[in-house]
């Protein structure tokens, strides 16, 4: 082999190759090992800081595998494999990285990079190996730092779930960080509220969110999750009423006499509160067992990090937990307790909360034996949005009061959410609200006659409903769409159906649309309701197996289904005259009625009855021109009604002693239970309810 030419000046001499071999050995700052061909010792560098703290320098003439176990090497074998194929071959090997651990003082640990190097004659024979190590423990310690807190960042908070959450925390830090760590969360935590900074005291009750060790030892003694536990360490009562974090290199007798700690091995721990937004949340402990390092002040600084971004995510849990927890309740309480029967209708129905979407639906007696239905949806989150589907709901209860038809009561509600939305955000703002601010709300409103089987129909951008006729048949009822209510222009059509008897109605939400690759689907599916309607004759059992064939299994929103059967009340249970519009019309309609009366066998009800008719019809004969339609109805309640071609509706007046009329309406309010007007397309319907006397 032809050998390199010496890289030297000629004029540098023996006494400048010494000061080089001097500074190497005494001032470099790196550690310098010179080993033999048999891979012994022959000359260290001891001036460096990092090989100091190893006995090294007692080392001289010793084998590279002592050297190493002197250094309490993690991998020796992988270092002189290393070594001997350097010598073998002639070619460096760099950056070869391993563990060790220091003698003296607290057990430290260290990461070194080591580069291998021939020592070479100018022939080319290799007469020895030099070794350079680096101490590259805090580059190691940093870029692992940042890996553990970008895996936080990634894997903490996926779900709004507590526990999840904790757990989520545990199970990044160990092993990396610690043997075993336990976070355990204030019990107001899991009620959706938690205390503020400065109020937090030691007796505050904890229980455990999540745990895990390296072992099953390490967990034999900690409490199950959601149990209440207790702070073991005495100085770790502190950390919550402080939100101090404590670090304890070293556990002494102080911290875990007759605690678990003892049994399972721990000799190091950090306790780091977990506190966000001005409230604080719990503690999150961290153990070393197994791992004979203790922790220092970095690790104390990393778990700081990791408890902050944790505390953050428990925090949106706890939040989405109590709105969650509030919007459930006020949803519960906008909902009908049972299935009540109607003379108009049999309903049946199912709510199922899925954590997301405000779905309602409300069935409404109205005069007449008539049935309102209605049933709305929204894909609000929260409580405001919660509450403001309840104000909805309200408001589709006062306006029913109203008797108005369907495309009526969509159009008001339409104006209602449209001034919702054009709401200012503060009493002196004006500003006008961005699109994120609409209220996405739906609302299919349905009014049923039991006495003509008239179906009117009318829907605010939902879904049609569909129609299962007595023989089977499966259709849908064939609504002109409307907006959105609060968007666009609030324009409705009625669709109107004359429904046999036992004819059911099938309203619904989106949510049990089937969900596919393209949009949805606009109505529900028929060859579903149809196989169902075939097998189920209870109409319970059809809703129930309604919403099993057709929700998913995890849904993403509420989902509400509401069945109605329509009834027929029988023409026995009605009365109905067309009377002229002349002044001796009342002695007549009078007499009539009570003569239905007697056949009815209300009797009792005879003078009260025949007092309202004359007041009602008397008005008609003063107001308006046409004829005047006369019907007693029946069923609950006693329903009389008066309708003429007047568009003017009665006014209650309060008439004074000394007044000569005014009386009528007053008189027809005492003496029955409730009454109103109900308008027409043309004219209006005047009616009054009277009790039956108990029998």
């Amino acid at each position: 082999m032809t050998a390199s030419p010496p890289h030297t000046s000629p004029s540098g001499g023996f006494g400048l190759d010494e000061a080089v071999i001097g500074v190497l050995f005494r001032q470099s700052p790196y550690g310098l090992h010179v080993y033999d061909t048999q891979l012994r010792l022959v000359r260290v560098n001891t001036g460096a800081r990092f090989i100091q703290e190893f006995p090294v320098d007692r080392m001289l003439g010793r084998p590279m595998r002592d050297v190493l176990r002197a250094y309490q090497a993690d991998d020796p074998k992988a270092v002189e494999q290393a070594a001997r194929e350097v010598l073998e071959t002639g070619c460096p090997a760099l950056d070869v990285q391993f563990r060790v651990r220091s003698w003296e003082g607290p057990l430290r640990e260290h990461v070194t990079s080591v580069s291998l190097f021939p020592l070479q004659r100018d022939d080319g024979t290799v007469q020895g190996l030099s070794v350079v190590v680096t101490d590259i423990t805090e580059r190691v310690r940093a870029e692992a730092r940042l890996r553990l807190l970008n895996r936080a960042t990634a894997e903490v908070g996926t779900t709004l779930d507590v526990f999840r959450t904790a757990q989520e925390l545990c199970d990044i830090v160990v092993p990396e960080l610690a043997d075993s760590v336990t976070v355990d969360v204030l019990d107001s935590v899991l009620r959706g509220e938690a205390p503020a900074f400065g109020t937090v005291t030691e007796r505050l009750p904890l229980r455990r969110a999540a745990s895990r060790s390296v072992d099953d030892e390490g967990r034999r003694h900690d409490p199950p999750t959601g149990a209440a536990c207790r702070v073991c360490a005495p100085s770790r009562r502190d950390v919550l009423p402080s939100l101090e974090p404590e670090l304890v290199p070293v556990l002494d007798q102080a911290h875990a006499r007759n605690t678990p700690l003892t049994a399972a091995g721990v000799h190091s721990m950090i306790t780091v509160p977990l506190r966000a937004r001005g409230v604080v949340l719990g503690l999150a402990c961290f153990y070393r067992s197994h791992h004979p390092v203790p922790f220092d002040r970095d690790d104390l600084a990393l778990a700081e990090q990791l408890a902050a971004g944790t505390g953050l995510c428990l925090d949106n849990a706890r939040l989405y937990h109590r709105e969650h927890s509030v919007a459930r309740i006020v949803q519960r309480n906008l909902r009908h307790p049972d299935s009540r029967c109607h003379a108009a209708v049999d309903t049946a129905h199912i709510y199922l909360p899925a954590g997301a979407g405000g779905g309602w639906f409300d069935v409404i007696p109205l005069s007449g034996s008539r049935v309102a239905l209605a049933l709305g949806d929204t894909t609000a989150l929260y409580i405001d949005d919660t509450a403001a589907m309840g104000e909805l709901r309200a408001a589709v209860t006062a306006l029913s009061e109203l008797d108005l038809p369907p495309d009526e009561i969509l159009a008001r509600l339409h104006d209602l959410t449209s001034r919702f939305a054009r709401a200012p955000c503060g009493p002196e703002s004006e500003e006008a609200p961005s699109p994120d601010q609409t209220w996405p709300a739906t609302c299919v409103y349905v009014i049923h006659d039991p006495v003509t089987g008239n179906c009117a129909v009318a829907a605010a951008g939902h879904p049609p409903p569909a129609l299962v006729l007595p023989d089977g048949e499966v259709g849908l009822i064939d609504v002109t769409p409307g907006p959105p209510l609060g968007e666009g222009l609030g324009e409705y059509a009625v669709t109107e159906r004359t429904l046999p008897e036992g004819s059911t109605l099938v309203l619904y939400n989106p949510a049990l649309l089937p969900a596919g690759d393209g949009p949805r689907p606009r109505h529900i599916p028929l060859d579903e309701l149809r196989r169902i309607a075939a097998d189920h004759s209870s109409l319970q059992a059809r809703c129930d197996a309604i919403v099993d064939a057709l929700l998913p299994e995890q849904p993403q929103r509420d989902a509400v289904l509401l069945l109605a059967r329509t009834r027929a009340l029988d023409a026995s249970r009605t009365a109905s005259w067309t009377l002229p519009n002349q002044p001796q019309v009342v002695t007549e309609a009078r007499r009539k009625v009570a003569d239905r009366l007697t056949e009815w066998a209300l009797d009792d009800l005879a003078d009260d009855t025949a007092l309202v008719v004359s007041e009602l019809v008397t008005n008609a004969v003063r107001y308006a021109d046409g004829p005047i339609e006369l019907r007693l109805v029946r069923d609950r309640t006693l329903t009389c009604e008066v309708t003429d071609d007047s568009s003017t509706a009665p006014q209650l007046r309060r008439a004074m002693v000394g007044d000569e009329g005014g009386r009528g309406l007053f008189i027809t309010a005492q003496l029955t239970e409730r009454w109103g007007v109900r308008p027409a397309r043309r004219g209006k319907t005047v009616w009054a309810e009277l009790r039956p006397p108990e029998d």
